[in-house]
């Protein structure tokens, strides 16, 4: 596998990571305990270093079971994880309930420590942007983190262009994560440009546009009642047939290529930018080696000038969140 460089402040990782909360939160029911740490197990055996996780996946069940999985191998792999997300009783508030105050992050670093089973959390996001608290103050807070050992780097997830901006000045930024895929490339209109500028890093999560680009899903798809994509706007029926002319050209591509639709999706955002680290998710072994196949597949200017021409005249239908969700992600 591949490196890259992600941010100019000394964070390598693997061309693709590991999105693991699908593994036991959120697509349906959970993977079997064991036969998901054997998936993990894997994906390191095959060149995967960079695995990304968040106390509010569950909350807290998927941190404990990627601590679980990662432990034997805590020296050779990068783990990110998230905070900013308010709890009672051990469980999620609501689903747009924030909290990044500094003592809530502290307390958020202390639980995921334990959970993860390690001393120092490599790479430490804000979730989500938490308008009641000045993003100087959580840069603040973070900064004394490093500092103090608990954690290496730290990013910014679904921010906007402001708020990236103040925080880099208070602590430099390694990473933004951000959704961004042939689904849904706004970050390319002003995100993209200005973490170039500073020097920050890019993984998009989502990178398959949450199956979609797979080509798998179908207007007859049946999700889980767990599945989150039931309360997604782009997966109600007719907005998955309307989005069938997106998947149509992407199988089209691929056929040319030789490649499946997800390969070419994540060779896609590889080509995009050197800095950019994909983090799809899977909780099947024939998925985890076909998205890693997608680092061996190389689009070149011309083909890449070509396609994205093409997904300019293609229409999206559907929005990516109902609306409580969509206003946390800062645009």
């Amino acid at each position: 596998m591949q490196k890259r460089k992600l941010g100019n402040l000394g964070l390598e990782t693997s061309a693709i990571g590991f999105g693991c909360m699908g593994l036991n939160y959120g697509r349906g029911p959970a993977g079997e305990k064991s036969e998901m740490i054997k998936l993990i197990h894997t994906a390191i055996d095959w060149g995967v270093d960079f695995f990304d996780t968040a106390e509010v996946y569950g909350p807290f069940t998927n941190e404990d079971l990627v601590g679980e999985a990662l432990e034997p191998y805590r020296n050779m792999v990068i783990i990110a994880t998230k905070f900013g997300y308010e709890y009672e009783n051990g469980k999620q508030k609501a689903v747009d309930s924030l909290d990044s105050r500094p003592e809530s992050i502290r307390k958020a670093v202390e639980g995921s420590l334990k959970r993860l089973r390690i001393d120092t959390i490599d790479l430490l996001y804000q979730h989500r942007v938490d308008p009641k608290v000045p993003i100087e103050e959580v840069a603040g807070t973070v900064g004394e983190l490093i500092k103090e050992g608990k954690a290496r780097y730290w990013g910014l997830s679904e921010a906007g262009v402001d708020t990236i901006k103040r925080a880099h000045a208070v602590e430099p930024l390694t990473v933004l994560q951000s959704e961004y895929s042939m689904f849904w490339r706004n970050p390319e209109d002003t995100i993209i440009p200005l973490i170039e500028e500073l020097g920050i890093g890019f993984v998009p999560f989502s990178p398959l546009g949450r199956g979609f680009l797979t080509g798998t899903i179908t207007k007859d798809t049946v999700f889980d009642p767990g599945d989150h994509r039931n309360r997604n706007p782009r997966f109600h029926k007719e907005n998955i047939e309307a989005n069938m002319v997106l998947v149509d050209y992407v199988k089209k591509i691929a056929a040319d290529r030789g490649a499946t639709p997800a390969q070419i999706a994540l060779a896609w955002l590889l080509a995009q930018k050197p800095w950019i680290v994909p983090i799809p998710g899977t909780k099947k072994l024939s998925r985890l080696e076909e998205n890693l196949g997608s680092a061996d597949i190389t689009l070149s200017e011309a083909e890449m000038k070509v396609i994205s021409e093409q997904l300019s005249k293609i229409p999206i239908a559907g929005s990516r969140y109902i609306a409580s969700l969509d206003k946390l992600s800062e645009k």
